[in-house]
């Protein structure tokens, strides 16, 4: 299940129509009220954002999801007419794991979807990584740093992940992006760049073995 929140029936009618047959199932809702009150009966597997919505707007949704520990895993796409980088950035700094600016293609909104929910689904087999002071275990979706608990966003969470694998590798931005977003981002490192400063933040100290190679991409150091 999909939900659609926005407030132009016109867009919204049309998204739920084309995921219904491309084989998702979906609703719309024209407001954040709308969205919580159907969360409390369901939970969805994405969630399709609005910026722009009456009432509470759609950062504020967004928080809230992010915020609550029965919805902070449901991964969110922000849709708005609003593109500049500084909308960007406040979206993904609150969590949300993609972003699509209007106007956009209904097939390239579903591909956006399907790359979501590709990162999402459980993966087994993963076992446990440890560089440093910081453990990764996949398989229970688990971050610790210094023995401590770390709450990470989907992205953050498999950008740490791919690193880790890749340890004593320097990983370029565009080899990032493509892995882990799942598709072509057309050059915009900005939104890498973004998680990992918010990554190191919440690894705290720790996030100090992720080093820039200045012009070429990340690295975490063999240990």
């Amino acid at each position: 299940m999909i939900f659609c929140v926005e407030d132009d029936s016109s867009i919204r009618e049309l998204i739920v129509y084309t995921l219904r047959n491309t084989g998702f199932k979906a609703e719309g809702f024209s407001d954040g009220a709308e969205l919580f009150s159907a969360l409390s009966q369901q939970t969805p597997e994405l969630i399709l954002l609005d910026i722009m919505l009456p009432g509470m707007d759609g950062i504020e949704v967004l928080k809230k999801i992010k915020s609550s520990k029965g919805t902070r895993d449901i991964p969110v796409i922000m849709l708005t007419a609003k593109g500049t980088e500084y909308d960007k950035v406040i979206g993904l700094d609150n969590g949300a794991d993609d972003y699509m600016t209007k106007p956009f293609g209904m097939m390239e909104l579903i591909s956006r979807i399907k790359a979501v929910l590709r990162r999402v689904q459980p993966k087994t087999g993963n076992g446990q990584i440890t560089c440093g002071d910081i453990t990764l275990n996949a398989e229970k979706h688990l971050v610790t740093a210094d023995g401590k608990p770390v709450q990470l966003t989907l992205k953050e969470f498999e950008v740490l992940r791919y690193l880790m694998e890749n340890r004593g590798n320097v990983l370029s931005r565009d080899l990032l992006l493509e892995r882990i977003w799942g598709y072509d981002f057309d050059g915009e490192t900005r939104t890498l760049d973004v998680h990992l400063r918010t990554l190191r933040q919440k690894l705290g100290e720790s996030g100090q073995i992720i080093e820039t190679i200045r012009g070429v991409g990340y690295l975490i150091k063999e240990f």
